[in-house]
């Protein structure tokens, strides 16, 4: 049995661990559709660039990768980082990925990112966490918003899709979440 982090109704998450990044795994990011708006830069996930991206965040302390559990069967069918953090400003970027696609459009990617929320505020000692996402992501917009996220702004025409320039909707959540008069 994996020992849990934290769970929620339908997963858990786990430290995610060299084993879990197999074929199965892999084949996430092999999956255009499934990918289309997760790296913004394109970059090809081999199991040694995931793997080298893993250790170099326990090294440094500053990423954290949790793979999404389905509690039932223990199946992996996602991840969720936290990193890189910012130890001055108390502040990480988290990035949320449910590749399985037997279980997207379910709101686990909603459940695993509350989690993720929660280790982040109680474990990390984050006090903000940021995210940016595609405009035409309405999913993961929307999946973000539902684990108590706002809408902080957004970048115009920040990437280009198919050579057509797209906006990037900035997200945060708050560990103590700012008055409207302290933000004035």
């Amino acid at each position: 049995m994996r020992e849990r982090a934290i769970e929620g109704p339908r997963v858990f998450l786990a430290v995610l661990t060299h084993a879990d990044v197999d074929e199965r795994y892999l084949s996430w990011f092999d999956d255009a559709e499934r990918v289309k708006f997760y790296s913004g830069s394109g970059r090809i996930f081999t199991r040694e660039a995931v793997i080298a991206e893993m250790d170099a965040g326990v090294a440094s302390g500053s990423i954290f990768i949790y793979g999404i559990f389905t509690r039932d069967s223990e199946l992996l069918i996602g991840t969720i980082k936290i990193g890189p953090i910012d130890r001055r400003n108390q502040v990480s970027d988290l990035v949320a990925h449910v590749g399985d696609r037997e279980n997207g459009g379910k709101g686990i990617a909603s459940e695993a990112i509350a989690l993720g929320n929660m280790i982040a505020f109680e474990q990390l000692g984050i006090r903000k966490l940021f995210g940016g996402m595609y405009d035409a992501n309405v999913a993961a917009v929307r999946a973000y918003l539902r684990a108590g996220w706002v809408v902080e702004g957004r970048l115009r025409d920040h990437y280009l899709v198919d050579g057509n320039p797209m906006d990037r909707v900035l997200v945060a959540c708050f560990k103590h979440p700012p008055s409207d008069e302290a933000s004035s």
